[in-house]
């Protein structure tokens, strides 16, 4: 049911999602889907039926719970349909928390795209490798999807994806659909299993030097808990990729997501204006440095 803040919200709210950088736009929960015990999926489209929301593989956007507050997520759908807005959730804090209890036609306030993108055309023609570790399937999963509708403009194409559990994985459909394809090497791997699990157990940074690519021609791009994209830069580096092909996307307390509050502030870079994702070699420096 519409509350009276949400109603006041749709009736005075601006009708496009660039309009104004800090004002909310009502978009309606088409769909939600739950993913695992504390992760879920909210489908969107403009409450006004207004344009399809376009936005670039790795960006984000500034999601508004109605009377508890804002959070950062990242887009988890398909730019190329950008006629539904697809957000993948954790559950961990007030405002996840709240968004996680919105069913179909209930009403949420979205503010972006926000951020920078990977660099999808700096990898055509090379091999192109995704690390990915717990939820950070969800940033990358545009790429991954722009990347396979596109699939004669890169060469080899390979997904890591490691997880605490195999009830842990997210997309568990999608990631077979995408193992039955010749043309995609996918390698799943959890932390710990019980006797049913009939796949690899161990870190995903384990699987990094088996993979078949050229060094010296290919991009990784690189989402997962800050420890797992530290030891996973590390495995690249051994295999011989420079600072300058690796990607990474940071995740950090975010509060406006213009630069203006500097919650997300990272050495000299503000996460959500200079970011999310960024090149390792730009912000290697601090990347390791404890408290930042």
């Amino acid at each position: 049911m519409m509350t009276d803040a949400a109603t006041n919200f749709a009736a005075n709210a601006c009708t496009g999602p660039t309009t104004e950088a800090m004002q909310p736009v009502p978009f309606r929960v088409t769909a939600r889907r739950e993913e695992t015990h504390d992760t879920f999926t909210l489908d969107l489209k403009p409450a006004d039926g207004g344009a399809p929301f376009e936005f670039r593989p790795g960006q984000f956007n500034m999601l508004y719970a109605f009377g508890v507050g804002e959070s950062a997520i990242s887009i988890s759908g398909d730019a190329s349909t950008p006629d539904t807005l697809v957000h993948t959730i954790r559950r961990v804090g007030t405002v996840t928390t709240a968004l996680s209890h919105l069913q179909p036609g209930d009403l949420v306030g979205v503010r972006g795209p926000f951020g920078s993108a990977w660099p999808m055309e700096d990898a055509v023609g090379k091999d192109l490798v995704f690390v990915v570790g717990g939820i950070g399937l969800a940033p990358l999963r545009p790429a991954i999807y722009q990347a396979l509708s596109q699939r004669d403009r890169y060469r080899q194409i390979a997904l890591l994806v490691g997880a605490r559990t195999p009830e842990d994985l997210l997309y568990q459909e999608e990631l077979n659909e995408w193992r039955a394809r010749d043309d995609f090497r996918v390698g799943v791997t959890v932390d710990t299993a019980g006797p049913e699990w009939r796949g690899h157990v161990g870190v995903v940074t384990t699987r990094i030097p088996k993979l078949q690519m050229d060094p010296a021609n290919a991009v990784a791009m690189i989402c997962g808990p800050e420890i797992m994209m530290r030891y996973t830069v590390e495995e690249l580096g051994r295999l011989g990729l420079t600072g300058d092909r690796i990607h990474v996307t940071m995740e950090r307390n975010m509060k406006c997501a213009i630069g203006f509050c500097g919650h997300c502030q990272f050495g000299p870079e503000f996460i959500c204006k200079d970011g999310p994702v960024f090149a390792y070699d730009r912000i290697k420096h601090w990347f390791c440095q404890r408290e930042i």
